[in-house]
């Protein structure tokens, strides 16, 4: 029943939406793309990526140069003093352990190990790793961001008292994995766009049919 429903949201919004082909991303640049992603929306992440990388030619000269100048160089994405220190600490850590800075080395792993590898790095947690792991590696991860998460609830795909992990767990189970990039992708552009946190566009839903918030509403 509930692998009926997912299969159902996920036609409904490729057919909103259409199935999402992301470019391939260099892992180590997409794993500072997303720790500068942060408690912040893309409109502030991505410009202070392209300026970090316009101030650095490389990573081996972003970790010569000070916390406060590459603090500098990604201010519009906010906790940049934060984030600053935390994109070196990983960078270093990656050389430390690697022998340079580069994650190829994941492609080889199971993808129990490199999830655990990421997550040994600074600041890394699981939503992270999976979308490294995902689409710079291809590896079945279903990241959950905050979009994932309460459209999830909202569809009654995942419990209330759910936290993000257990919730990736789940969907996990119920999303074939073959779809995992078009349902994240889509169901963030869905947030985005349609089902907010405050003020959901109903009116608007190609998921009205299959959410339990929208027919809870009507009960």
């Amino acid at each position: 029943m509930e692998k009926q429903k997912v299969a159902d949201c996920i036609a409904l919004l490729e057919k909103e939406y259409g199935i999402p082909r992301p470019d391939e991303e260099e892992p180590v640049d997409l794993l500072v793309k997303t720790i500068l992603s942060q408690n912040t929306s893309d409109s502030n992440s991505l410009p202070a990526f392209a300026q970090l990388k316009s101030a650095f030619p490389d990573y081996e000269s972003l970790l010569r140069a000070s916390d406060e100048a590459v603090a500098q160089s990604i201010r519009r994405g906010g906790l940049a003093e934060i984030k600053a220190k935390r994109i070196k600490a990983v960078l270093e850590r990656i050389r430390k352990e690697q022998g340079e800075i580069c994650l190829a080395s994941l492609a080889g792993m199971k993808k129990e190990q490199a999830m655990d590898y990421l997550l040994r790095l600074p600041g890394v947690g699981p939503k992270t790793a999976s979308i490294v792991l995902l689409f710079a590696f291809g590896m079945p991860f279903l990241p959950v961001d905050t979009h994932v998460f309460r459209l999830a609830q909202r569809l009654g795909l995942v419990e209330e008292k759910a936290n993000p992990e257990k919730a990736q767990k789940k969907l996990e189970r119920m999303v074939p994995s073959d779809k995992y990039i078009s349902f994240h992708l889509n169901l963030i552009r869905h947030g985005r766009q349609v089902c907010h946190a405050r003020g959901p566009r109903h009116e608007k839903c190609c998921l009205q049919d299959c959410c339990a918030y929208v027919q809870g509403q009507k009960t």
